[in-house]
């Protein structure tokens, strides 16, 4: 929580680094493909300056990358309170590498995003390496099975096919019952 890899002061900057580069050893550790991280952007929190934050993140993500890199894990940035995709969408093209990619999360959509799933896809949708199942009403983030809430799941696996071997797929339920209607969903649907 009190990470912020676009940070404005070096310091915070280089703990947040310091943190990941340590996530990135204990990730060494177990078989991990993609390594996924919040972006920390909040468009109140940077008065709508994407670029202030982008400038900043960039330079934290460029030595991360190549840390994880030479591990052989990708990083994927999620999307949290972010209303739209553009800031991850920039910071995709920026960084430009086939190490760096999305991890988009469906529940976090359905709460704060402010245009449709369309307009996410065809911003980022290149670029996902990680799906973050789960589902809500749009008023809480309660990580509920597929077709607990308001998401329509149809329409993302109308654009990404959920048998792509290069996309994690994580169910994110937080109850055993949750997790037995994701399997449903996905198993009986």
């Amino acid at each position: 929580m009190d990470l912020s890899p676009g940070a404005i002061d070096p310091l915070v900057r280089e703990v947040t680094i310091k943190r990941y580069k340590q996530t990135l050893s204990l990730a060494e550790a177990v078989p991990t493909r993609v390594l996924v991280f919040h972006s920390g952007y909040d468009k109140w929190k940077y008065d709508h300056k994407i670029d202030v934050w982008l400038d900043a993140s960039l330079k934290t993500w460029e030595i991360i990358v190549k840390e994880a890199e030479s591990r052989g894990i990708r990083i994927a940035i999620e999307n949290i309170f972010e209303d739209n995709p553009e800031n991850l969408r920039l910071l995709m093209e920026r960084m430009h590498t086939d190490h760096f990619g999305i991890c988009f999360d469906t529940g976090h959509f359905n709460l704060f995003s402010s245009v449709s799933l369309d307009e996410w896809l065809d911003a980022i949708g290149s670029y996902i390496f990680e799906l973050h199942i789960h589902d809500n009403d749009g008023t809480a983030d309660q990580h509920c099975a597929p077709g607990e809430g308001r998401f329509d799941f149809n329409a993302l696996f109308d654009r990404i096919d959920p048998e792509n071997e290069n996309i994690i797929f994580t169910v994110e339920a937080h109850s055993a019952e949750q997790v037995r209607k994701a399997l449903q969903f996905f198993y009986y649907a």
